[in-house]
């Protein structure tokens, strides 16, 4: 019988930047364990069903699947959110949205909306840290929206809802005081599709136009309809679409226009105020 250290010391990930990380992941969900037990008890047997599959997730990450697809989960906030490929994985860059939105509005009541919430990460997190808050979430995939839906009732968050909308298409009527929005931004034929994680995540949710603004400009053009007097508008985009983007935001009326940077210092997303 294999031992917890065997099989990660034979978990060879060629590719992968995190390929021991990935292992432990894969491992610990094998044996319903947190990956603590991993580094604590190494010399552990492993039971055949676990290594059973464990060897089947480790051949699905061999050839490039995400773990997070093959988890079902991805952690994001504070939050474990359930993912599945009909949605992008929520990543690390992202809780910059949720911190900018946090410190935009008080702790009051207000009316919340989250624009392509995929698995409903980015309005779950909202949701959680600001229980007065009412989130909603759309998305124009009604996969997406039963999923967002699940996250919300594990995670007990009765302040958030979720409809299906493409964009605004749903919403005729409703304003709020803050509108966020992480949505497709990559260019068409960007070689990065091709690699990694992109691989496997669903195009539409990547990808936008000829320069990836083809969507950024909708939602910049329709937000005001959508917008309470001195609403908010956030936006995460491409490392290198900040300026277009402010000049997107100054050119349909909008003030207090800025970027703020990711952890690597790129300007990762663009807010601005309806007056």
């Amino acid at each position: 019988m294999a031992t917890i250290e065997s099989l990660l010391r034979a978990a060879a990930l060629p590719g992968s930047p995190s390929a021991r990380l990935d292992a432990e992941w894969l491992l610990a969900a094998a044996l319903g364990k947190p990956a603590s037990y991993l580094r604590t008890w190494p010399e552990r047997d492993v039971p055949a069903d676990s290594e059973a599959r464990f060897v089947a997730d480790l051949a699905r990450r061999r050839q490039g699947e995400p773990v997070a697809y093959i988890l079902g989960r991805q952690g994001f906030w504070s939050l474990d959110i359930e993912v599945a490929p009909q949605t992008l994985i929520p990543r690390p860059d992202t809780e910059l949205l949720v911190e900018a939105a946090l410190q935009l509005l008080p702790v009051t009541p207000a009316e919340v909306l989250d624009l392509g919430t995929g698995s409903g990460a980015i309005a779950l997190a909202l949701a959680h840290e600001r229980l007065a808050w009412r989130v909603t979430g759309v998305d124009r995939v009604g996969e997406a929206i039963a999923l967002a839906a699940r996250n919300a009732q594990r995670l007990r968050l009765d302040n958030a809802a979720f409809y299906e909308s493409q964009w605004f298409s749903e919403l005729a009527g409703k304003r709020f005081a803050l509108i966020v929005s992480n949505p497709p931004y990559i260019p068409m034929g960007d070689p990065h599709l091709e690699q990694g994680d992109l691989r496997f995540e669903p195009s539409s949710a990547l990808v936008a136009g000829p320069d990836g603004l083809d969507d950024i400009r909708q939602i910049i053009a329709s937000a005001p309809l959508h917008l309470l007097n001195n609403g908010w508008l956030l936006l995460e985009h491409g490392y290198d679409q900040a300026l277009a983007v402010r000049e997107l935001l100054v050119e349909r009326g909008f003030i207090n226009v800025e970027s703020r940077r990711d952890l690597g210092g790129h300007e990762r997303i663009s807010l601005g105020r309806l007056p």
